[in-house]
């Protein structure tokens, strides 16, 4: 760190201060006046900014809003939408909560570890593909779920899941695959 200076806008470390992208966060913080309620503002303007939260970068804002290191930590750990490794150039989630999870969501899981031989909670080696799962989306009615670079599909099963990660993957921009079978609402749900 260049610095032992801990008020607010000041202390950055070299590694940050030398990366154009630490700009932003440092104008998000500015506009936040450093207040420590805006923790998860801040969160998500480093994250989006960085791709993910690095320790230097969590001890940073720790530092700007004054809270404890251990706040963010937990902030950053506790929601699943942080990460503090660098996510793939595409990313695939897979719903385990109980109703997913009843609807053979392990064997999605499972089938998408083989096929693209990489880990749940892991980006393949090749940096495209990260798999993640997560306890509940909230859209039971819809299990089970996968969310492919944020877009939401429901009834997947490991065939037509692993199918829709291929043409995620063949195609630059996320997309859905047309193999999966479109989510028809029954009347009165999701309204």
């Amino acid at each position: 760190m260049n610095s032992t200076d801990n008020s607010p806008g000041k202390g950055t470390p070299d590694g940050l201060a030398a990366d154009p992208r630490f700009k932003v966060v440092e104008r998000t913080l500015k506009q936040y006046q450093y207040r420590a309620d805006a923790l998860l503002e801040v969160l998500h303007v480093a994250q989006e900014t960085f791709g993910c939260l690095s320790d230097e970068l969590m001890t940073h804002v720790a530092r700007q809003l004054r809270v404890p290191p251990s706040r963010v930590y937990g902030v950053a750990t506790f929601y699943h939408f942080f990460t503090l490794e660098a996510r793939g150039e595409h990313s695939c989630v897979v719903c385990t909560g109980t109703a997913c999870y009843v609807k053979r969501s392990a064997e999605i899981v499972t089938r998408l570890e083989n096929e693209f031989d990489v880990k749940a909670g892991k980006t393949t080696a090749d940096g495209k593909l990260t798999l993640s799962t997560v306890r509940c989306l909230g859209s039971c009615g819809l299990a089970p779920i996968v969310v492919l670079d944020g877009e939401t599909v429901g009834r997947c099963t490991p065939d037509s899941a692993a199918a829709a990660v291929r043409v995620m993957l063949a195609e630059k921009s996320p997309a859905r695959a047309e193999t999966v079978r479109p989510v028809r609402r029954r009347k009165g749900e999701g309204q």
